[in-house]
C-alpha cells in the first residue's frame, strides 16, 4: 500500500514510517496539515494515517477537504483525543477507522490489514487467480501449496495484480505502491519486476499481459484462451 502519515510528533512519525516500510508498504510523512492537504491533492495514496491536532491545519479540515474531492483514500485517525465527540466527528467526516494514542504498533498494523481487505473485496483474506493464492495477512503468494520466493517489490506488484485479477492495473499505480517520494527509481523498474514475476509463475495457469499505454493485466489461462477465441472470431 502507498501510505501517507500526517503526524507532528517527529519521533512517533519516524517510528511509524520505519515499521510500515518494514511491513512492505511505501510510506511518506508530512508534519503539518497544509503539507498533508497538498500531498493528497498531488499524489494518490491508498491510506492516510491522520493526527487530528496538526499545526497550520487540523486533521478535521484535512479530512473534510479530502472527502470533498471524493477521493477514495482510506483514512485512519490517530489522536490523543479520546472524547466520543471527536470520534463521531471524525467518522462523520469520512474516516474509516479511529485509534487513540497511546497505541500498540501491532494493533495499528492489524487495522491497516483490515482496511486493506475491506478495500480489496468484501474482507476476503485469500485471493486466487489461476493456481496462485494470495494471503494478504501472511504477505505470501503460494503455488501448489508452496510459497513463491518473492522479493518485497515482487510481492507488492503481484499482490496488486492478483487483487485486480482480470483487470488492468496502471504501471504508475504499481510504481507508487513500491516507492516513496525519496526513491530514485523510474517506471522502468516495474518492467523489471514484472519480468521476474513472469518466470516465477510460469506453472501457475496465470499470466501477466502488458496492455500498451495502460499497464499490466494478470489473467488465468482459461480467461486468456477465451479472450483469444473472442479476438479470432
Amino acid at each position: 500500500m502507498r501510505i501517507l502519515i500526517a503526524e507532528d510528533e517527529v519521533q512517533l512519525a519516524k517510528g511509524l514510517v520505519q515499521a510500515l516500510k518494514d511491513a512492505g508498504h511505501a510510506v511518506d510523512w508530512v508534519p503539518d496539515g497544509r503539507s498533508a492537504d497538498a500531498a493528497l491533492r498531488s499524489n494518490l495514496f491508498d491510506l492516510l494515517i491522520l493526527d487530528l491536532a496538526l499545526p497550520e491545519m487540523d486533521g478535521f479540515e484535512v479530512l473534510r477537504r479530502l472527502r470533498t474531492r471524493r477521493t477514495a483514500t482510506m483514512v485512519l485517525i490517530l489522536s490523543a483525543e479520546d472524547e466520543i465527540d471527536a470520534r463521531i466527528r471524525g467518522l462523520d467526516l469520512g474516516a474509516d477507522d479511529y485509534l487513540t494514542k497511546p497505541f500498540a504498533l501491532g494493533e495499528l498494523e492489524a487495522r491497516i490489514r483490515a482496511l486493506a481487505r475491506r478495500a480489496s473485496g468484501a474482507g476476503q483474506v485469500k485471493v486466487r487467480c489461476g493456481g496462485l493464492v494470495l494471503d494478504r495477512p501472511g504477505q505470501t503468494v503460494s503455488l501448489d501449496g508452496a510459497n513463491l520466493d518473492l522479493t518485497r517489490a515482487e510481492f507488492i506488484v503481484l499482490a496488486a495484480l492478483m487483487e485486480r485479477c482480470g483487470k488492468v492495473v496502471p504501471k504508475s499505480q504499481l510504481f507508487n505502491q513500491i516507492y516513496d517520494w525519496e526513491a530514485e527509481a523510474g517506471l522502468s523498474a516495474v518492467e523489471v519486476y514484472v519480468s521476474r514475476i513472469r518466470k516465477k509463475i510460469e506453472r501457475s495457469g496465470a499470466r501477466i499481459r502488458a496492455v500498451r499505454g495502460l499497464g499490466y493485466l494478470l489473467e488465468s489461462s482459461t480467461a486468456a484462451v477465451a479472450a483469444k477465441d473472442f479476438d479470432d472470431s
